[in-house]
């Protein structure tokens, strides 16, 4: 069904307040899950409510406040409390920031955290900064090692981000086949997955969902993909989190933000960015291809589409769930 960013961002803040978030906190996360679905990534958007619900079922309340446990000028390790990872990276983030805009570098851990969403989302955030970025997230074991179909390592995303002096430059990857959140998704909606992306159980391939989900997903880009999601997860296990982190808890996420003018002026950094992007969207094109585009250019682009439009498109199976989570009341703070 299509409703406009402004009935969708509503039912999402009130859903995240029937779940306990408070006003400002609902806000933050809403702003996160309407921006994925603005770019066409309906997996981690307004259904990843449903997602946050059904954990917090699962094991309760167990949240506790934030706390930095080592800091130096350049650095800081944070403990998230068990708090959702949009909040618990966004204060990484603006922790980063803050970092390296008065010492021209920072690298900034959090742990004991879960569902950290795009990291595209904080490279704009340090972008819009002038900051170079690059950050690593890990989970669950749910992806299997390239040649095995057991899963030891998350869906692990990793990205970079550069300011420019138009649009930023910002590559963000998951080092998975499928990310959970899709997987998920595919189960709510009874859709089958793509050929090739899971293992069940036994170790076949599998385009079930559920038994996909009970098994392991496929890594991406073969051993080279594998590889990197393996670093992922130790860029995890260096911010805090254990190496193999439990289901949907104890997540490692780690930044790091340098200025520019650690070896320049960021203004001309910045013009070299979006000359360079200029330069790969013109390079000739494949007979019978498009041509280059740089990371990021598809979803800005649905992003700015639907902005112009006003509206998102919702499954009904998500929305139905969202009116009715909205409408159960406060289920006390998380």
């Amino acid at each position: 069904m299509r409703l406009t960013i402004e009935a969708a961002s509503s039912l999402a803040r009130q859903a995240l307040g029937a779940l306990g978030y408070d006003a400002d906190d609902a806000a933050l996360i809403a702003d996160h899950l309407m921006d994925c679905e603005l770019r066409g990534l309906t997996y981690g958007g307004l259904a990843r409510i449903i997602s946050i619900g059904e954990r917090l079922a699962r094991v309760g309340d167990r949240r506790a406040p934030m706390r930095i446990v080592r800091e130096t000028p350049v650095s800081a390790k944070i403990d998230g409390g068990d708090q959702i990872g949009y909040l618990v990276a966004h204060r990484a983030t603006r922790l980063a920031i803050d970092k390296a805009k008065a010492s021209g570098i920072a690298i900034v851990g959090a742990h004991a955290t879960w569902y950290t969403g795009m990291l595209s989302w904080y490279a704009e955030m340090m972008a819009a900064e002038g900051l170079v970025s690059m950050m690593a997230s890990n989970t669950s074991p749910w992806v299997a090692p390239h040649g095995a179909s057991e899963g030891r390592f998350g869906t692990n995303p990793i990205c970079f981000g550069f300011p420019g002096a138009a649009d930023p430059v910002i590559w963000d990857v998951g080092t998975a086949a499928i990310i959970h959140a899709d997987v998920t998704l595919h189960k709510r909606l009874g859709q089958e997955l793509p050929a090739g992306v899971a293992f069940g159980p036994d170790g076949r391939a599998t385009r079930d969902p559920a038994a996909a989900l009970a098994g392991a997903f496929a890594a991406w880009g073969g051993a080279k993909g594998s590889g990197l999601g393996l670093v992922v997860q130790l860029l995890g296990t260096l911010a805090g989190s254990p190496p193999v982190p439990p289901e949907l808890e104890d997540f490692g996420f780690l930044v790091l933000a340098v200025s520019p003018a650690l070896f320049g002026t960021g203004e001309e950094f910045r013009a070299h960015v979006t000359e360079y992007a200029e330069a790969v969207r013109a390079a000739r094109p494949v007979e019978g291809g498009q041509g280059a585009r740089m990371p990021f250019d598809r979803s800005r682009a649905e992003r700015r589409r639907r902005l112009a439009e006003g509206a998102i498109e919702v499954a009904e199976q998500v929305h139905a769930a969202l009116v009715g989570l909205s409408a159960s009341g406060p289920q006390g703070k998380r």
